[in-house]
């Protein structure tokens, strides 16, 4: 595996010209970055509590494992429209907008799951999920405010907010739905998505660009409609942002498959209660806080980011192997830490990646771009997990996540091993 200094890359369009702040500025961008983390980790802890509510309500209201996938799937298709659209609203009208916009759907997609008492309202209380993308507008203020060279380290401190988010948000919902039920525990989650809503009001200014050149002003002013697709798809068009895209989506097929039909897999293979499946989701979340904390900033630091993909469709290649072999939730536990560390890299690269190969004026609308591919993984993968696992078993899942992964890696190793032999000549 190289080490950075093998192989300089050309400055990204994202990049800004080399400045000094004074103290004060960075300061205050440095407290801004903090307060996001914050809203990151409440968001996610909102959104883990409702993953102990849905799955057990949807039993309850008749769903079988097929009809659960087709309520993933139409979450994905809504995000999936939503996310390009968000992205591109954040870029025009401001971080305090988008996120404003982001939490207030929350509250309302809490209040209409607390009221669901038939399935036609568990597919309804989905519809504000087409604005709730408060973690793609959270990765547009990191990326404004953080160097290109310290964006990954700063993205994957999201990511160790997501591990935080992850355990207190499983063991609470586990808790309140195990001694309170799935109505209190939404309407909980509506309150903490108001209290959020309300740091967004008092911390986040309106716009993070300030520091924008003229030059990124200008596809900006260029057109103020959130609609006009001309101007997200020529993001498609900058060096390397197509075959970044495609990797993410090829190679993240196959684990989001997985972790889209978790719940149901927790459910009906593992056999777990709502309370144990909070204390899983939760040890997800050390898992998830220990990669991100303490091992994803150092190996950015140290490595280059073509390595550290290859690194993390190699590792996912091995996890979908011991995946498909598994046979009890103590052998999936040993492979929790491997998962979480492929997912972690893989996720934090190719969104670093994509976001210093656009100007800065566009790092929302790319968010929203890369917040689409997880849509798509989350539209596609209930459905097709959900043939998978009535079909062939869980480990189909897995086998597929191996083959797939194991095609990639090979790919992407004899482009390096080229472009490695050209540099020496």
């Amino acid at each position: 595996m190289s080490g950075k200094g093998e192989a300089t890359e050309d400055p990204s369009p994202g990049a800004s010209p080399p400045t000094r702040d004074n103290e004060p500025e960075q300061r205050k961008r440095t407290k801004i970055i903090y307060v996001v983390y914050i809203i990151v980790a409440l968001d996610i802890t909102w959104m883990f509590l409702q993953f102990s509510v849905t799955p057990y309500l949807a039993k309850k209201l008749g769903f079988d494992t097929l009809w659960f996938g087709y309520l993933q799937t139409t979450v994905g298709v809504i995000q999936l429209l939503g996310g390009p659209m968000f992205g591109r609203f954040a870029d025009i009208f401001g971080a305090q907008a988008a996120l404003s916009l982001a939490c207030s759907a929350t509250v309302v997609f809490f209040l209409l799951l607390a009221i669901a008492e038939n399935p036609a309202m568990l597919f309804i209380h989905k519809l504000p999920t087409v604005f709730m993308h408060v973690v793609t507008a959270s990765q547009m203020v990191v990326a404004d405010l953080s160097a290109p060279e310290k964006r990954a380290d700063a993205l994957s401190k999201l990511g160790l907010c997501f591990g935080f988010g992850m355990i207190t948000g499983s063991t609470l919902g586990g808790h309140l739905n195990t001694r309170f039920g799935e109505t209190f525990t939404a309407y909980f989650g509506a309150v903490g998505s108001a209290f959020s809503l309300l740091l967004v009001l008092k911390f986040i200014p309106k716009t993070t660009k300030s520091q924008a050149s003229g030059a990124n002003k200008d596809s900006e002013n260029k057109s103020k409609s959130i609609f006009n697709v001309g101007e997200i798809t020529r993001l498609l068009k900058f060096p390397g942002v197509k075959r970044t895209f495609l990797v993410k989506i090829i190679a993240g097929l196959p684990s989001g498959i997985f972790q889209v039909m978790f719940s149901i897999i927790a459910l009906d293979f593992f056999k777990l209660t709502p309370e144990q499946n909070g204390y899983l989701m939760a040890y997800f979340g050390i898992a998830s806080m220990v990669i991100q904390g303490g091992v994803v900033g150092r190996l950015t630091a140290r490595y280059s980011e073509n390595s550290l993909l290859l690194l993390a469709i190699g590792v996912s290649s091995l996890v979908g192997l011991a995946q498909a072999y598994m046979q009890d939730v103590f052998q999936f536990c040993l492979i929790v830490f491997p998962m979480m560390f492929s997912l972690s890299v893989f996720n934090v690269i190719t969104d670093s990646m994509l976001t210093k190969s656009v100007p800065s004026s566009d790092t929302g609308t790319m968010m929203g771009l890369c917040a689409s591919v997880q849509s798509l993984l989350r539209t596609v993968g209930p459905t097709v997990g959900g043939f998978l696992y009535v079909n062939y078993g869980i480990s189909s899942i897995g086998l597929i996540q191996f083959v797939v992964n194991v095609a990639v890696f090979g790919h992407l190793l004899q482009r390096h091993l080229r472009r490695t032999a050209e540099h020496q000549e």
